[in-house]
């Protein structure tokens, strides 16, 4: 007699949130003005007292004809930032760029073209292929943590982890890459660190004084290294508890006690080969310092079309 197939319905699993795309990052960047001191020092450091080789080769009359090409496939962030660069420290020359921020570029893609005197052009070309290196690899590699994890509702963030002097550039990249920021600086968030509550005392005390003395907006994050910290932090009222460089096994239990009372955050000891299985836990944010600390620069090149 053959076997009654079962009539239960199995329960689906819970589609991973849907994050937004294609957000408009560019308030991270500074104004103009402010980019432009910013260009003038980037400029001045690299040339200092002058282009000896461009002036002793190429004739101040000399006119150029320039295309920037990527030579690997990358992420494009900072395009507009590169190219002002060149209108800044060149203004007769002409500049179009070709490729849009958070745009996926092939090797070979033409990112912008650059028309002007050949002296300044040439003098401002590294500074310029600088940054947009820079810019680029952090959003290239941001990407790549995006992919290992967009089947999870967690969400990537950033950290303050950046070159100094570079901070609002780094982020705006790594937004462009697809993750958000976590805290712009020391001044937009209450984290209260493993030195905080040493020296406080307890995560207990520290939670309310945080929220006697802070706006009343403000979230609070508390840093756990151990499962009694977080149960600690969801009975103190945290908004946010950080699992610090916790096994995924350890992180599952850890929302086990929290039970809904706080987001969670996975910080710490997060690569490429650990995030999926960090993300898989179930945590709500997953922060990567590397990522804006030490991305590696893509590969781009300012190749002559004309010259005379």
């Amino acid at each position: 007699m053959a076997a009654r197939k079962s009539t239960k319905k199995s329960t689906p699993k819970p589609a991973a949130k849907r994050r937004p795309t294609n957000l408009d990052a560019t308030f991270l960047l500074p104004p103009k003005d402010e980019l432009h001191l910013m260009i003038e020092e980037w400029v001045a450091e690299d040339v200092g007292l002058q282009d000896l080789t461009t002036n002793v080769m190429i004739p101040s009359e000399a006119k150029a004809d320039f295309v920037m090409n990527t030579r690997e496939d990358i992420v494009i962030a900072g395009i507009e930032v590169a190219a002002e660069v060149f209108r800044h420290i060149v203004p007769d020359a002409k500049v179009k760029t070709l490729i849009k921020d958070g745009t996926l570029a092939k090797k070979g893609t033409p990112l912008m073209r650059i028309t002007g005197p050949g002296r300044g052009l040439l003098t401002a070309e590294r500074t310029s292929l600088n940054i947009l290196q820079f810019m680029c690899g952090i959003a290239t590699l941001v990407r790549e943590y995006v992919s290992q994890i967009e089947h999870t509702a967690a969400q990537l963030i950033d950290t303050r982890k950046t070159i100094p002097g570079l901070r609002m550039l780094s982020k705006y990249s790594a937004c462009v890459g697809g993750c958000r920021p976590h805290r712009l600086g020391l001044h937009d968030g209450v984290m209260i660190k493993d030195n905080h509550i040493a020296v406080h005392g307890s995560i207990t005390r520290a939670v309310a004084q945080a929220r006697a003395l802070t706006p009343t907006l403000t979230k609070v994050e508390v840093e756990c290294d151990t499962l009694k910290q977080v149960e600690e932090a969801a009975k103190a009222g945290a908004d946010v508890i950080m699992f610090d460089n916790m096994s995924a096994a350890m992180m599952k239990k850890g929302i086990g006690i929290i039970a809904g009372r706080a987001r969670t955050e996975a910080s710490g000891g997060i690569r490429m080969d650990t995030i999926k299985e960090k993300a898989e836990s179930g945590v709500d944010f997953i922060s990567v310092g590397r990522m804006t600390q030490s991305a590696p620069a893509v590969d781009i090149g300012l190749d002559v079309t004309i010259s005379n």
